[in-house]
């Protein structure tokens, strides 16, 4: 869906993941290969919400849905939003696993998780 119908009101964090949508569908391809990275200004978040303690989250993606939606901040659940209003986003995640990680140095880690295959006897 175009960003011009997404509805970004009451939203805190969207619009900066809406800005960095291309580069994080580069970085899901690209993780492909080998885990991406990505370093965010500082100013682009705390311009947002100044009196957020801690901008780093933890977020595993399988299947297009968050592996533990109950425990996700507001930071990452609006990422995942943003990357399931994505038709290329929803198709990379579609049977995949993928883990984005801000950490407390605004570096973006994406990871396409490989699930081993067991062995069949």
């Amino acid at each position: 869906m175009p960003s011009a119908f997404f509805d970004t009101q009451g939203h805190i964090y969207t619009s900066l993941w809406n800005k960095y949508r291309p580069s994080i569908l580069k970085m899901m391809i690209d993780a492909g290969t080998e885990p991406q990275q990505y370093k965010f200004y500082v100013h682009e978040f705390k311009a947002l919400k100044p009196t957020e303690k801690s901008y780093s989250f933890n977020l595993q993606v399988s299947g297009g849905k968050a592996d533990n939606p109950t425990k996700m901040p507001t930071i990452a659940r609006e990422l995942l939003m943003v990357l399931q209003y994505s038709k290329k986003a929803t198709e990379l995640m579609t049977g995949q696993t993928y883990q984005f990680k801000l950490d407390r140095n605004f570096l973006l880690h994406v990871t396409k998780v490989t699930v081993p295959v067991e062995p069949v006897e």
